[in-house]
This record gives C-alpha cells, structure tokens and sequence, in this order.
C-alpha cells in the first residue's frame, strides 16, 4: 500500500513535470509566426534605441555602449572561445579591418566567456588580440537583446550564436542579422553602415 502510494506520487510528480517543460517551450514560440520570443525580440530592435550597457572588456576596462554616441557602432553577439574557427575568424576579421576600427565607427564583440577563457583563444590565436572584446559573464545583454535562443546558437538559452546589430550615431539599431551560417559578413556589414549618414 505505501509502495504503491509512493509509486504513484512519483508519478505525479514526474508528469508535472512534463506539463511544465511542455507548457514552458509553448510559451517561448509564436506559432502564428513560427518564431521564437528571442526572435521576435532580437528583431524589434531595429529602429529603436538600443539598451545601454556597461561590460568589462578583456583587457580589464569599463566599456559603456552611451560612450560611443557618435559615431556607428557594430555589435557582433558570439559564442566566443567554444565558437571554433567561424566566431574566432570574423572576430580577427573585425580586428585587422579599419572599417571597423576608425574614428567614424567601432565594433563591440561581446561573449559570455571568462577573461581566462577568452586568454586561451588569443593564445591559440593571436590575431584576435586587437579586436575589443566584452565579457558578459552574467548573460544579462545578451539575454536584453534577445540573443541566447537565436537560429545560429548552438547551445540555445545559454550562448549567443552569431549575431550582429549595427547602430547608428544617436545609439538606434539600424541593422540586424542572425546568421546560422557563421560566416564572415565584413562586406554585408560594410555594405550596411555606408547606408547611415
């Protein structure tokens, strides 16, 4: 009798917890749209002020988004140190390339990896070391932008995939692209911010 009782709370518990998995997926997708909320929310910033936020770059300085009003500012969402050899190249890319680096424009690579983390992969790779690179240790920007659970995130809810925001002079997103193919976008990107006066 007690064995059964317990069996069949466990049971009970355990198809809960079902339901709730269930419920909770059903609830991060639009079906009408077949997107998720990240998605949606990723893709509602264009034309709207971008959130500001203040991040540790890797070398260890305060970086705020507000510090950069003025001038066109590329913000490339990556996986970081795990994102082996496509994150790694556009991060290099941006790096060595100064339409990316100038007094008219500056790109923000942000990641949710440790310092120590990111200190391995310049090791490995030491063309990423003039790229500024911005520790989101918490995942709160990412997670502000909608970036974690986007197609080309391959640890979704956890990771940003490959994914960028391009804003204009006065902080408003003008541009963005979620790309599950990894690729390195440095002409598309280029492309785009010769749009903005």
């Amino acid at each position: 009798m007690i064995v059964t009782a317990i069996a069949l709370f466990i049971s009970a518990i355990v198809g809960a917890s079902f339901l709730l998995v269930g419920k909770s997926k059903e609830e991060t997708m639009d079906h009408s749209s077949g997107t998720t909320q990240d998605e949606g929310k990723f893709n509602s910033w264009v034309d709207k002020e971008a959130p500001d936020f203040t991040l540790t770059s890797y070398d260890g300085k305060q970086i705020s988004l507000r510090d950069y009003r003025g001038k066109k500012v590329v913000l490339f969402f990556t996986e970081g140190a795990m994102c082996y050899p496509s994150c790694w190249n556009q991060i290099a890319a941006f790096g060595k390339d100064s339409a990316f680096n100038s007094e008219d424009t500056v790109t923000l690579n942000i990641m949710v990896d440790t310092q120590n983390e990111w200190k391995k992969a310049v090791s490995k790779m030491p063309e990423l070391a003039p790229a500024t690179v911005l520790l989101d240790t918490s995942k709160n920007i990412s997670r502000d932008y909608g970036v974690l659970s986007l197609p080309s995130s391959m640890h979704k809810g956890q990771y940003p995939g490959h994914t960028y925001l391009i804003l204009d002079r006065d902080g408003i997103v003008r541009f963005v692209l979620d790309d599950p193919q990894m690729a390195t976008r440095n002409d598309q990107l280029k492309a785009e911010l010769k749009k903005i006066s």
